[in-house]
């Protein structure tokens, strides 16, 4: 249920036509829209297409139904499926089943994909076989066939608290649970913080008492998540903590703390990623490939040589001494301010779209007192934080940054910044907003940014 334009179910339809099964793709949109997912799937036998609708019989007589993250589990289709005793899964919780090895789960508001990535590099440094599940727009199920039996390897899935959702129906949880933060998101989804914060909290619900939680201490909503913990708990924080097990930052340097002693992993001087909210990313791996049984030797060989991922505060270009930036996966208010906050050259800041029930006070404040001029992309989103703007510069008698345009094309908008842009500047690409509407989604909207700053 749930094909998707950006092929996210390909990989589970074809998994399961190639398994023998008779699968049914059945998808809202039209045969037109998603001609690309259709395809990838051109070379597959026993699949039937049922588009631009949902029928509820493909409910009723089906041994297991497989839906798309978007898909809501009170939905009237998926709820049919269950009151006919049909098994409903989504690829996480059918990759938890059939996985052979050990898995390390992030989840988190923030974070999430850079804390994966460096998880990765550190085991790669290690010398383990490792397998990223998720992380990204990396593939889910494909990765069962890479790993075929062995049980020697790691994966490495990023969890979003959709995918928690199956994984909590099915009581299964990854043996290391990273919880990056919590803040308010996708309420548009969930319309309340505690429907959004019990999905996450799947990510340990169902561990044994050897399994491991790595709580960020310094965020409110994750730390109080440690009572509900029934296995090893590591918190980690950028200043100094007094617990049991923990990793925290002390006179510049990472260090691990447990019973049997202090460690110091690195230095802060090794860290390449700009930005301080990559600081606790890096604790938040540290204390994850720590449970793994990795030497400080190699987290810090692999922290020295890691420059960061795709789509997060991304250098992709300078001319005339501009830095343009794409922090793209800022899709929140706070993930934007954070991307603000990394830089101390003045910011053109290209921001707005589309709105997740969110609120921007924080940002609009943030953009006042860091942003030099803004640039809007059109948007429900975009109409909110000029509100706020509005209000705030109007009390505080500030200078208001905007520019009196909106786009609703990102070449335009870059066009448009490479016009005010002075030398030392920065355009930095970090819209705290979602991207539907413009972008097939945020990783598109990242690339349209790309393009339009190569033809600059």
């Amino acid at each position: 249920m749930g094909l998707g334009l950006h092929g996210g179910a390909v990989e589970t339809v074809r998994f399961f036509a190639e398994a023998g099964a008779k699968v049914i793709a059945t998808d809202l949109k039209s045969e037109k829209e998603l001609k690309g997912s259709i395809e990838k799937l051109s070379d597959s036998k026993n699949i039937e297409f049922i588009l631009g609708q949902h029928r509820i019989e493909d409910f009723e007589n089906v041994d297991i139904v497989v839906k798309g993250p978007s898909v809501p589990w009170n939905s009237k289709h998926i709820q049919t499926a269950l009151a006919k005793k049909i098994p409903v899964e989504m690829d996480s919780s059918l990759f938890f089943k059939m996985c052979p090895c050990p898995i390390i789960g992030i989840t988190g508001t923030k974070g999430k994909t850079t804390t994966s990535t460096l998880i990765v590099e550190m085991l790669k440094t290690a010398g383990k076989k490792v397998y990223p599940v998720g992380i990204g727009q990396k593939p889910v199920i494909d990765t069962l066939e890479k790993i075929g039996n062995s049980k020697d390897g790691v994966v490495v899935f990023e969890l979003s608290s959709w995918r928690l959702s199956a994984l909590g129906r099915e009581k299964l949880s990854p043996h290391i649970a990273v919880v990056t933060n919590i803040f308010p998101d996708h309420l548009n989804y969930y319309g309340s913080m505690e429907k959004y914060v019990a999905d996450k909290k799947y990510i340990f619900a169902n561990q044994k008492p050897e399994d491991y939680v790595v709580l960020n201490y310094d965020n409110e909503a994750a730390r109080a998540l440690a009572g509900e913990v029934k296995s090893n708990l590591i918190f980690f924080s950028t200043e100094k903590i007094e617990k049991n097990n923990c990793v925290f930052i002390e006179r510049g340097k990472i260090i691990h703390k447990n019973n049997s002693g202090i460690r110091e992993i690195c230095d802060l001087n090794d860290i390449k990623l700009r930005g301080g909210h990559n600081i606790s990313n890096i604790l938040a791996a540290t204390g994850a490939v720590i449970a793994s049984g990795v030497s400080p030797e190699k987290i810090c060989e692999a922290v020295r040589n890691f420059k960061g991922v795709p789509h997060r505060l991304e250098l992709v270009r300078e001319i005339d001494g501009v830095k343009y930036v794409n922090d793209t996966a800022a899709t929140m208010p706070d993930a934007a301010i954070a991307g603000i906050n990394s830089f101390s050259e003045p910011v053109i800041l290209i921001a707005g779209g589309a709105d997740k029930n969110l609120e921007f006070d924080k940002f609009a404040k943030a953009i006042l007192e860091k942003v030099k001029k803004i640039i809007f992309l059109k948007g429900e989103a975009t109409e909110k934080m000029k509100k706020y703007l509005g209000n705030l510069a109007s009390q505080e008698e500030a200078k208001f940054p905007i520019i009196d345009s909106e786009f609703d094309s990102m070449e335009a908008a870059v066009k448009r910044a490479k016009d005010i842009a002075h030398s030392g500047d920065v355009v930095l690409l970090s819209p705290g907003a979602a991207s539907f509407g413009l972008f097939l989604n945020e990783f598109d909207r990242g690339e349209r940014f790309r393009e339009a700053v190569g033809k600059l």
